[in-house]
This record gives C-alpha cells, structure tokens and sequence, in this order.
C-alpha cells in the first residue's frame, strides 16, 4: 500500500517512521518547502497513492483535504481547530465519492476514558452539590486551545444529561503529549479521571491503522466511529 504524508511535523515524521508496521510504502511527503501554496498536490505526485495521513494546520487542513478528495485519494485527518469548516469538508469528500476519517484524537485509549466520561457525567447529573471541570495540558507548540478532544469530552458530558456549568481550561508548556482531566468536586470529596498520553506513538498508531481501514471507502467518518473495526 502506498501511503501520502501531508504535514511533516512532529507527527508526519512519527508516521513515516511507523508506517513500514503497517504495510505502507511512504511514497510522498509534503511540508512547508514543497506544498506551501498546496502545489505538492497534484495528481502526479499522488499518482499509486491508496491513502494519505494528514497532520497539518488548522488553516491548511481543509484545503489539503479537499484537494486530495478532489484528486481521488481517501485522507485520515488528525489536524484539529477547524472545526468550522467541517461541513464544507464533509460535502467536497461526499461530491468527490472518497472517503475521510477525521478525529481530533487518535489515541485508542482516549475514546475508552470518553466513555467513562460519559458514564461518570450521566451519574453526576443530579448530584447538584457537585462542581464540574475539564482541564487538559498539551505541548507549548499545540496551535489549539481549548483542544478538539478536551472540547469533545466537554459535548459528551452535555449529551450524557450533565446540565450544570463546566469549568473548561487550558495550559500549554514544555513537551507534553497530552493530558485529559475530567473532575468533580463537592465540601465532601472530590471524583478525578484522568486520561495521560506517555509519547504521540499511540496517535500515529491509530492514524496507521485508520489509513488501512479507509482504503476503498466511501463517505465522512469520525475516528471514534470506526475505532472498534480497526486491526
């Protein structure tokens, strides 16, 4: 399988370094010298390419993604803080009949701690003596603040039932992968879960394994959605 690399940060390189485990002959990589005004996609460049695993900027991200559509190659996306253009995005990979799988992260592990958050957050529901917060600590060069994830958890606490307000913060420093804090406190005692990500190896991991699993799809899917089909 012939893989695209598209955003050779951090990330992309981890990809790249990761991507023989997986089947993938990393046939393209894109960055800053040669796709700054999106001139590395082109068709010849992605001529043989099965998928691409894009990590690149919010302001980037829409327009890589619906010019690889537009060229026929199914994308995994986990670039968050464009949230705002998901739709525009999820109609270009619907017109160009190709397939996406976006999440703000890929860590298999952060989408079974959402769901004790959401179980915690249906329990705590009624308990009115109890103060909710979510808190999250990223790398100082994470462009995104609140993060996709931190802001994804708070949605679920809201679909659970949990009604009252929810403190939401942010810090950014030194060279943290990330870490999800979701807490509950009362005069009596305080209830924390905690999610910690010990290296971004467990995000290239399941951006690999998405990338496998999207090849001949059609359609917009959210990488909780398909976690449980990955192998």
């Amino acid at each position: 399988m012939n893989l695209a690399i598209v955003g050779y940060g951090k990330m992309g390189r981890l990809v790249d370094q990761l991507a023989p485990q997986y089947g993938f002959d990393v046939k393209l990589r894109l960055k800053g010298d040669n796709n700054g005004g999106y001139e590395g996609l082109t068709r010849q460049n992605l001529r043989g390419v099965d998928a691409a695993i894009e990590f690149s900027t919010p302001a980037a991200a829409p327009e890589n993604i619906g010019r690889l559509a537009s060229l026929g190659v199914n994308v995994v996306t986990g670039t968050t803080g464009w949230s705002k253009e998901i739709e525009r995005v999820r109609s270009a990979v619907e017109l160009c009949g190709t397939g996406l799988v976006w999440g703000p992260n890929f860590s298999v592990g952060i989408h079974i701690f959402s769901q004790l958050v959401s179980e915690a957050a249906r329990l705590m529901a009624k308990q009115r003596e109890y103060g909710a917060w979510a808190w999250e600590i990223h790398h100082s060069a994470k462009k995104d603040a609140p993060s996709g994830t931190l802001l994804a958890l708070v949605e679920k606490m809201k679909v659970a039932g949990y009604a009252a307000p929810i403190d939401t913060s942010s810090s950014r420093a030194g060279a943290q992968p990330g870490t999800h804090e979701i807490g509950f406190d009362s005069t009596a005692d305080t209830i924390t879960l905690r999610h910690t990500a010990r290296s971004r190896e467990g995000f290239a991991h399941g951006a690999l394994r998405a990338a496998r699993w999207v090849i001949g799809k059609k359609g917009f899917f959210e990488f909780r959605e398909i976690v449980n089909e990955l192998e």
